[in-house]
């Protein structure tokens, strides 16, 4: 222990200017809080902040340990694929269909005038989107397409209940496919974006000030030891006397500015009037799912009824 105090004060002692100066308390700051790391200063030597400004630091923690917590999650809206696990599979398959497009309209643009063939241009693929209600929808298109082409094909002129119960699935997926994309698009714009804003600039203020006041305190209970290990040189002691008043005067200045930060910070309404955004966005979504598929499952249950009914007359004769 007197090992740190001693270098802590020759570091003092040395006249290397204002460079040095602040190397020099930066140094000190961090022998002082790896001594209390290590528990080598007693707790009474270690100056005490308002309890006012220990508890606006828990609520400050609670707060940012809160909104990390919901953007760990709800960061998965930022992605639209992120309830359709074939996407990737999907997307592999569109690369190559890409790249091939590429290099046929390459050859159709550069092969002109020449003695090589040259294929027609071929146009873009329209844009899929990745989500899970559109995928359903693609399909069910593709299985009531597949049924009516095949009785087409045959002649089989009658209503196929399936084929059209599939459309009308179809259909109504489209309307929450749609729904779904909007619901995204809210959610970015009106929760995550002003959310992430709370978190990497508001609350980073007044973390900021946190820090400004802990190096401010280290330093404090630094130039305090110096202070006690320089009680054989009072010249040196008064010198260190004026630098802990000043010390003093610095810590309570930037306690009092954190504490006005991490006020401003919890006192703000935006943690929830995003969080109500969040909601409304998924309310229209969910509301209007529910509206399409109330109807289509209505229809179908009426082509199932129908179907079950014509189904057991047929086994009656």
């Amino acid at each position: 222990m007197d090992g740190w105090a001693k270098l802590q004060n020759s570091f003092g002692n040395l006249n290397i200017g204002q460079a040095g100066t602040k190397f020099a308390k930066g140094f000190n700051s961090s022998v002082q809080a790896t001594r209390e790391r290590l528990g080598q200063v007693p707790p009474e030597e270690i100056t005490e902040l308002p309890q006012e400004y220990k508890d606006l630091e828990a609520r400050v923690d609670a707060l940012r340990d809160a909104h990390l917590a919901m953007l760990k999650i709800t960061k998965v809206y930022e992605s639209e694929s992120y309830d359709y696990p074939t996407q990737i599979q999907e997307s592999i398959a569109e690369l190559s269909t890409t790249i091939g497009t590429g290099i046929q309209n390459f050859a159709a643009t550069n092969f002109k005038g020449t003695n090589l063939p040259t294929p027609p241009p071929s146009a873009s693929a329209a844009h899929q989107h990745k989500t899970l209600p559109h995928a359903l929808g693609r399909a069910a298109t593709t299985a009531a397409s597949a049924i009516q082409t095949t009785n087409a094909a045959i002649g089989n002129t009658a209503e196929d209940k399936f084929a059209k119960g599939l459309t009308e699935y179809a259909s109504a997926l489209n309307t929450v496919a749609n729904a779904r994309v909007d619901q995204d698009a809210a959610i970015q714009s009106n929760f995550l974006k002003p959310w992430q804003t709370t978190l990497n600039a508001n609350i980073n203020v007044a973390m900021k000030a946190r820090h400004a006041v802990k190096t401010s305190r280290l330093e404090l209970d630094s130039i305090k030891q110096s202070f006690k290990a320089a009680a054989s040189n009072p010249r040196r002691q008064e010198h260190l006397r004026l630098e802990v008043e000043n010390a003093e005067d610095d810590l309570v200045q930037k306690t009092e500015v954190a504490i006005t930060r991490m006020k401003t910070v919890l006192e703000s309404p935006e943690p929830i009037k995003n969080l109500n955004e969040l909601i409304k966005a998924q309310l229209v979504f969910f509301a209007s799912a529910a509206e399409a598929l109330t109807t289509a499952q209505g229809e179908i249950e009426e082509l199932s009824v129908a179907a079950e009914g014509e189904y057991r007359k047929s086994r009656d004769h």
